[in-house]
């Protein structure tokens, strides 16, 4: 297993200043951000480190060359929208994107795209079924021609008002995982684990390893404090950012040794990419880039 990050959190690098510093720090790959050019909806998007809408031979070279001079791979290219927003505009803007993006990995040799599967956070999972079988088998099938596999975060995106009561992605639990890959069965069709936001839901982290171990492409290391004061005050019925705060790993209520440990005896050995949403370091760079210091440092001993 390969111990990177997400580039999401050096927004105002380029690529090839991302895997200068990924290589200047020991960090041997970077999932890559990919969205559109232009402002972002939410924090940690918006984040264009490939342009696929300008993606040209001589720039498929250039990032070629910039990974082959630090020694520094890419996992994946990673794309986080909601293409089942119940605004048809923002939906259809989303699933062309992600065309776009999954084209841009067959270019570019990789075989892995990140992404949501997205949801109508307004209706029930099972109001959203047929929308998101409509919407994910021809994405699904985009992803077979081209050789890519589409891995789907387990993030539920439901931490405030406006992603009431639902949350913004299907795909979050074991139950709803087996019901997906029942109904796509496809081996391009799989998961880019984030074992915090098992712990958010309060689920053993390692509990989904060993049935779904060959259905993760990708793994995300993130951490997650529980601020139980907070649940005490509000109740966990509250919306999920009133009682819980983000964290690097090594900061929050995950044991990494006993997750990674439980992780090597899976058949998975991929990427393992540190995500930095916690602005206990400051907001600035080199804030965020000591946050990535500090996690690689926690995780890097418990990885071969």
């Amino acid at each position: 297993m390969k111990l990177g990050f997400v580039s999401a959190i050096l927004p105002e690098w380029t690529l090839d200043q991302v895997l200068a510093f990924a290589a200047r720090e020991q960090f041997r790959c970077v999932e890559v951000m990919c969205w559109p050019v232009g402002k972002a909806d939410r924090r940690f998007a918006g984040v264009t480190h490939i342009d696929v809408d300008t993606l040209s031979a001589a720039r498929i070279d250039a990032i070629h060359g910039s990974c082959q001079n630090h020694g520094v791979s890419l996992t994946a290219l990673g794309y986080y929208p909601n293409p089942l927003d119940p605004k048809p505009e923002v939906s259809k803007a989303a699933v062309t994107h992600l065309r776009k993006v999954i084209r841009a990995a067959r270019q570019l040799g990789l075989d892995t795209v990140n992404t949501f599967v997205g949801r109508d956070w307004t209706r029930s999972v099972d109001d959203n079924w047929p929308r998101f079988l409509k919407t994910w088998r021809p994405l699904i099938a985009f992803a077979e021609d081209h050789g890519v596999r589409v891995g789907i975060e387990n993030c539920p995106m439901s931490f405030t008002a406006d992603e009431w009561p639902g949350g913004k992605n299907l795909l979050t639990t074991p139950v709803l995982w087996r019901r997906a890959f029942h109904d796509i069965p496809s081996k391009h069709f799989g998961l880019n684990y984030d074992p915090s936001h098992f712990v958010l839901q309060h689920m053993d982290p390692a509990s989904p390893l060993k049935e779904f171990q060959d259905k993760f492409f990708h793994v995300h290391a993130k951490d997650v404090k529980i601020r139980r004061d907070r649940i005490h005050e509000v109740g966990v019925f509250a919306h999920p950012l009133e009682w819980h705060q983000p964290r690097i790993p090594g900061h929050g209520e995950m044991d990494w040794s006993k997750f990674l440990g439980a992780l090597m005896e899976t058949r998975y050995r991929g990427p393992v990419c540190i995500e930095v949403e916690d602005d206990t370091f400051g907001k600035d760079l080199e804030g965020r880039q000591n946050a990535l210091r500090v996690a690689g440092n926690v995780l890097r001993p418990f990885l071969p």
